[in-house]
């Protein structure tokens, strides 16, 4: 249950502006989804981003969006799974593993989760790069994914799998991301 680099993406699930007043730890949570971002792009792993109803909800926020290389995919729908254009994207990526990070953990990150799991795709939940409204709710979607077979990790522990050994240019590089 090791994620791997030749089989994992990593999936940002709505880090959107009108979140940063609502949520919980929204600050700690921007900063360790874009050490995500900045590593994947290190490791070169497939990611996608979705966003909520950008209209209303805003876009990616800047901490997060200005490592990016992929456009955010719009949806209105809670999980990922069901906007137009990501599963396509997870199938062209030939990837069986998601790393998930994002807001709100107990709706759509849990939603994604859910769909993913079902649909064969090994999850592995970024523990500290997930947020919701209360600690409550957070709490719970992590306990509902876990119980639908998701996989709790953190951000330092994902990485530190994905990179195998030390002593590489990519583990100096992500070394300092997470120091």
């Amino acid at each position: 249950m090791k994620l791997d680099r030749s089989r994992a993406a990593l999936v940002v699930v709505d880090v959107q502006e009108a979140f940063r007043p609502a949520v919980v730890d929204f600050e700690q949570v921007a900063r360790n989804v874009a050490i995500l971002v900045r590593a994947a792009r290190i490791l070169e792993l497939p990611t996608l981003v979705t966003e909520q109803y950008p209209k209303g909800l805003g876009h990616t926020v800047p901490e997060v969006s200005e490592h990016l290389d992929v456009t955010p995919i719009e949806k209105v729908a809670f999980s990922a799974v069901d906007a137009d254009g990501f599963a396509g994207a997870l199938h062209r990526a030939e990837r069986d593993q998601v790393l998930l990070c994002g807001i709100e953990t107990h709706v759509c990150v849990n939603q994604t989760a859910e769909d993913l799991i079902a649909d064969g795709v090994e999850v592995h939940v970024a523990q500290d790069a997930v947020t919701s409204r209360t600690a409550e709710n957070r709490a719970l979607g992590l306990h509902k994914m876990e119980r639908s077979g998701a996989v709790a990790t953190s951000v330092e522990t994902a990485l530190f799998e994905l990179l195998g050994r030390a002593g590489t240019p990519e583990f100096k590089e992500v070394q300092a991301l997470i120091k």
